[in-house]
């Protein structure tokens, strides 16, 4: 799903154990912000042995905070992306995050819980870590009983491990030739938070624990370095610049981001950014002409093509967003978001060839990323326009599996179950689905 008005890609419940809140942490999924966000964090996990393999992803939460959940993710909520004020700040996140990974702290705490390979997985072990970090207010008695029991037992680093990933992160980002100094402003934006009390506190202050000794601590660690030369970080801090200006575009209201547009660090990205107020406002003929303008001034860039796709689909003009959608596929044909989107696009043509390209398409981007709920959902409707109907419910309810509602996803699990040939590989998703269901009241 695309950041826009229904900008909550994939909620993720905490109803995943029964009568917890309404409360739902959920992903921001953005082609463009992805691939900012994973150069940025490329030569810190390259430093820290982890590679490609790890990818950063957004919560759709507006409070401070970062976590992982397992060895394959660092999440990022969208209020502390929005905070920071340069790459560095962020690298230093992503590098005490992935410290955490190689250092075996999560490890330790995911004994007992699912693997976050699947959609399933990955919806369960996001809930336990809002409910850990006090996402809603009985939240925290998912599966552990209290709020502070949760934080304790869960993903509520001790002190030690704290000193321990700040020093390890520190020597990731001297390794990739980053400027350790964004570590020590990061922790400073969080000094004082111990004094207030837990309701007033940002998450990251109960799930990494703060002292003035750790302070003292890592600002020791970066200036070991201090009369290091550090090479020129211009484009990660373009990167930056324009995942951050992306993400407050489709948050913050129109008239708050065209007032500052014109201070964006260059004029592509003040373009997006405008070209983003306008569609929501919405002007269509002021979005059309501006994100038009943009692509005219960055024809290879694939991230341009698929917002303009996006604008192009949610003003109805079907055949036009297809059109975008497709050069943005043929610029980057391996993105599953795109893919996704372009799926989304050719299923509105409501045609047969439209319909079996579309089919194509949704099932390339699903087996690239199986955590788009959004291309879970339109790839159901392809199976079920295509007649493919135990494929429709078994990917039904993986997206009812990723989004916590588990109930739900049992229950087209299990008429997938009997649809599909015994033992065939999308009847082993559905036994994963029907699993998971079984094991979330435990």
């Amino acid at each position: 799903m695309r950041l826009a008005a229904r900008v909550l890609a994939a909620a993720l419940c905490l109803s995943v154990i029964g009568t917890l809140p309404a409360k739902a942490v959920g992903l921001l999924r953005d082609p463009d912000i992805e691939h900012a966000l994973n150069t940025i964090a490329s030569p810190i996990l390259n430093a820290a042995g982890l590679g490609a393999r790890v990818k950063v992803l957004v919560v759709n939460d507006q409070s401070l905070n970062a976590f992982v959940v397992d060895a394959d993710h660092i999440f990022i909520h969208a209020g502390l992306l929005a905070r920071l004020e340069n790459a560095r700040q962020l690298q230093s996140v992503i590098a005490h995050e992935a410290a955490h990974i190689s250092n075996g702290h999560i490890a330790r705490r995911m004994t007992n819980a699912r693997t976050a390979r699947t959609s399933a997985g990955l919806g369960l072990a996001l809930a336990a870590a809002a409910a850990a970090s006090g996402a809603g207010g009985a939240a925290a008695g998912i599966a552990i009983g209290t709020q502070s029991s949760a934080q304790r037992v869960l993903f509520a680093h001790t002190r030690a491990e704290e000193a321990s990933a700040d020093q390890a992160g520190v020597r990731y980002m001297v390794n990739a030739g980053i400027n350790p100094d964004g570590a020590v402003e990061v922790i400073d934006i969080f000094r004082g938070q111990e004094a207030l009390s837990v309701s007033r506190q940002d998450p990251y202050t109960r799930t990494h624990p703060l002292s003035q000794d750790r302070f003292r601590a890592l600002q020791g660690f970066a200036a070991a370095y201090g009369g290091q030369a550090w090479p020129d970080s211009g484009a990660a801090d373009y990167w930056f610049a324009r995942a951050q200006g992306k993400l407050t575009a489709f948050t913050r209201a129109p008239s708050w981001t065209l007032r500052r547009a014109k201070s964006s660090a260059t004029d592509d990205i003040r373009l997006m950014r405008e070209a983003v107020a306008y569609h929501r406002q919405p002007d269509v003929k002021k979005a059309v002409a501006t994100i038009d303008k943009l692509a005219s001034a960055r024809p290879k860039d694939p991230y341009v093509q698929e917002l303009r796709g996006q604008i192009l689909l949610e003003s109805r003009n079907f055949p036009a967003a297809a059109n975008a959608y497709g050069a943005a596929v043929s610029l980057s044909p391996k993105d599953p978001l795109i893919l996704g989107g372009y799926g989304r696009a050719l299923l509105a043509l409501d045609t047969a060839d439209g319909n079996k390209r579309a089919l194509a398409a949704l099932e390339k981007a699903r087996s690239l990323d199986p955590y788009s709920s959004g291309v879970l959902r339109d790839l159901g409707m392809a199976y079920a326009k295509a007649g493919q109907n135990g494929m429709a419910s078994l990917v039904t309810a993986e997206r009812y599996a990723l989004t916590g509602r588990l109930k739900d996803a049992a229950l087209h699990a299990k008429r997938a179950e009997g649809l599909l040939p015994r033992g065939s590989a999308p009847w082993q998703r559905a036994q994963d689905v029907l699993t998971a269901a079984k094991a979330a009241p435990k």
